[in-house]
């Protein structure tokens, strides 16, 4: 049986992609079972599935190949979702029937397990007149509004909320809102957002000339372009949103660029689709695939690769005829292009193991060698299942051969797609792999960087008392298996001392082998200076990538995740990650310390009282329960119901602030109150500010507190506050900014669908 290499390793698989019975009985009862349930429904549509399983499952086995997490939880469990992780949905109308048609349309996706993406370029600007009914348009923000608010209230598959992206291009109207709206740290939290910037602005920016936003064919301003550069860079700088795609880099080099055209991606920005497009994706690991590490021999057997590639292909290929698709639109999509997104994960472990600093000449160089043999093998896997089961339904030989990625490839595999036709249109992605990087071993994800290479993560048990387990980086562990105690060498660095140029000659050197996109995180230090930023995006777009997303920590988007300096002595770990996750709830003592506020609801003729009352647990006073009265029995329901659900939260531990968030975005659509001078939009986001001044007040959370003000002698609790954002799912805070998206080390949890 397979020996997991961490003990989070078995705890992801058994949360996330362990089959169970609804009444959660085991059905898989090894992670060996869940390989073979997946080869199994990938062998099914074969004509000879015997002969196809055992290679399938061979392929799954140690980690080697790991397909997206939608495919490890869903393949073979005869329940109705979908095994693509996300999708773009089509064109939004510029009419409110299609709008909100739109919107059904995202809901039932989501409803499935599929995150979204949708380019808000095509609704009209704000203040555009509306022609029939003597009105001005509200604008694609206060669309995106609405997007935003249905998916608070959908949990996709699995348990996982609904990512989305949204994309605007650089020369719409209502841009320079678009790039501000994440300023508002409660408005748009479900959206990543990314800006459309094409070719000619690149060139307006660097020329500084005028750069005029319009629509459908009216110009509505001139601005500098460098102005609106320098905006989005801003924005980025202080914020982390939104992205830059390169989008004219990515329809020019587009295999499909003679069928369609694109204006979005899915929501972590590695799969740039057309209407109704979905990323079906997979990774090889690459960390298990180094032979003789840490000897002057180390090196990946690319016959060994070449194999599993090929077999990868053929598993993701047969994805499209199993998967079940939310709506009939995206089926066909999949069927007529058969699109699929292979793509690597720990390559920044197997340069580790090959003596090679991420980043150095050397590394790049790997990098590229890697990539190359891995789409070579890619296409021309998919030109033998064409001379199989027959091309993708639109496949033209001469514009595809003239697409950016087949330009590169040598003669063989040309020669091979002209005589044979492909099986699909594009086959190669690197997509976030966070989850099943832990997974897999807690292996280095995607194309990043070590993040760090080991950290301590505290678990608080139902006494009180916590346990600490060290999680250790794939590389790490097998150098303290083989060498002992013995220095870390030069290979082993970390996203924490890497410069940013370093990121960047890593993606394009994977880039030029990917025909889809990257998603890639460049980290920046703090005190990086505005203008070095910028220079960060130019240098991107100069080497050839087709997007870019950075993450600098400061004091709006907190430091996510606090790394001690490495010494020689001991390699960089993260010793302060105070993870308070809980598998069962505490016991309630018999007595409680609490308070009681008064809350005035404008528009209510009674008051709400609300009484907190606190639990000491470790030294540290957290909130246990919560009890909501009034005299107004109207909400007697709804004020039960909340009281026992963020009661239960509460005792689950972890860093229930979240909460807080959740409560003071909702909005009432018969519209909030004026209170103390600003505008509350409900009579939930009332009680969401009361909480958040309790838990600052007791020290539970930091920073002054925005909403009403409470008693002023209520006393403080032991502790000390927190130190950071913590995970929305488990309270860890082992949050850490990968691949564009925001994924949890502790729990798995990830803000990308």
């Amino acid at each position: 049986m397979t020996r997991f290499h961490a003990p989070i390793a078995q705890q992801i698989w058994d949360m996330k992609y362990r089959l169970k019975a609804p009444d959660g009985t085991p059905v898989d009862g090894s992670v060996e079972d869940t390989w073979r349930r997946i080869a199994r429904a990938l062998a099914a549509p074969e004509a000879e599935p015997e002969h196809w399983e055992p290679r399938f499952y061979d392929a799954l086995a140690d980690f080697r190949f790991l397909p997206a997490g939608r495919i490890i939880a869903g393949a073979g469990t005869g329940r109705s979702v979908t095994l693509f992780n996300c999708f773009v949905m089509g064109t939004i109308p510029d009419s409110m029937e299609g709008i909100f048609e739109m919107l059904k349309e995202a809901a039932l996706t989501m409803q499935q397990g599929g995150g979204i993406g949708y380019d808000f370029s095509t609704l009209r600007p704000r203040g555009a007149p509306v022609a029939g009914v003597a009105a001005d348009a509200s604008g694609p923000l206060s669309f995106m509004d609405v997007w935003d608010a249905m998916c608070r209230t959908i949990m996709s598959a699995g348990s996982r909320r609904g990512a989305m992206m949204a994309t605007m291009r650089c020369d719409h109207p209502d841009i320079e809102a678009f790039i501000a709206a994440k300023h508002d740290a409660a408005r748009l939290r479900m959206f990543n957002l990314s800006v459309l910037v094409t070719d000619a602005f690149m060139a307006a920016v660097r020329d500084d000339a005028a750069w005029e936003l319009r629509f459908d064919g009216r110009v509505f301003r001139t601005v500098p372009a460098r102005d609106l550069w320098n905006a989005i860079m801003r924005a980025t700088y202080d914020y982390a949103e939104p992205g830059v795609i390169f989008i004219d880099r990515i329809n020019a080099a587009n295999n499909l660029h003679y069928a369609e055209t694109i204006s979005a991606t899915n929501p972590c920005g590695e799969q740039p689709l057309p209407p109704y497009g979905a990323c079906l994706l997979g990774s090889v690991n690459l960390a298990r695939l180094v032979r003789d590490p840490f000897t002057d021999a180390a090196r990946i057997d690319v016959e060994e690769l070449d194999a599993l590639v090929r077999v990868a292909v053929r598993m993701m290929d047969n994805v499209v005829d199993v998967s079940r698709f939310p709506l009939p639109a995206q089926a066909a999509e999949a069927q007529a292009k058969r699109r699929i997104g292979l793509g690597v994960t720990g390559l920044a472990d197997a340069l580790i193991l090959c003596g090679l600093r991420y980043g150095g000449d050397r590394a790049v160089a790997r990098t590229d060698a890697w990539m190359r043999a891995i789409a070579r093998s890619a296409y021309l896997a998919s030109v033998d299942l064409a001379r199989e089961k027959g091309p993708f339904p639109l496949f033209r030989a001469e514009p595809f051969l003239a697409s950016g990625t087949m330009r590169g490839m040598d003669e063989e595999v040309r020669e091979a797609v002209r005589a044979h036709g492909i099986r699909n249109a594009l086959l190669t992605s690197v997509a976030p792999t966070g989850t099943i990087s832990l997974y897999a071993g807690n292996v280095s994800s995607g194309i990043e960087p070590v993040f760090a290479l080991s950290y301590t993560r505290k678990v608080l048990q139902p006494d009180g008392s916590r346990t600490e387990e060290e999680v250790e980086d794939y590389a790490l562990h097998l150098w303290r298996a083989t060498q002992g105690d013995a220095p870390l060498p030069d290979s082993f660095v970390t996203a924490q001392t890497l410069a940013p140029a370093d990121h960047v000659r890593m993606q394009a050197a994977a880039q030029r082998w990917v025909d889809s996109s990257i998603s890639k995180t460049i980290n920046c230090p703090a005190d990086i200076s505005f203008e070095a930023f910028k220079d960060v995006y130019h240098a991107a777009y100069e080497a050839g990538c087709k997007g870019c997303t950075t993450y600098r920590p400061n004091e709006v988007t907190g430091s996510v995740l606090s790394v001690p300096e490495a010494t020689e002595a001991a390699p960089q770990t993260d010793t302060g990650a105070d993870v308070v996750y809980l598998s069962d709830p505490l016991d309630r003592p018999a007595a409680l310390e609490g308070h009681t506020y008064k809350l005035k609801w404008p528009v209510s003729e009674h008051a709400i009282y609300i009484t907190i009352n606190d639990v000491v647990v470790g030294g540290r006073r957290r909130p246990f329960e919560v009890f909501i009265n009034s005299k107004n029995m109207e909400h007697f329901a709804w004020t039960v119901a909340l009281t026992r659900m963020i009661s239960a939260v509460f005792r689950r531990g972890g860093d229930v602030s979240f909460v807080v968030e959740e409560l003071k975005a909702v909005f009432d659509p018969r519209g909030g109150a004026w209170m103390q001078g600003r505008y509350v939009p409900s009579i939930l986001a009332a009680i969401g500010d009361v909480i958040e001044e309790h838990l600052i007040r007791i020290g539970f959370i930091d920073g002054a507190g925005l909403g009403l003000k409470i008693d002023p002698t209520a006393p403080a609790g032991p502790g000390s506050a927190s130190r950071g954002r913590s995970c929305p799912a488990c309270g860890a805070f082992e949050v850490v900014m990968i691949e564009g998206c925001k994924t949890c080390r502790a729990c798995g949890f990830s803000n990308c669908a």
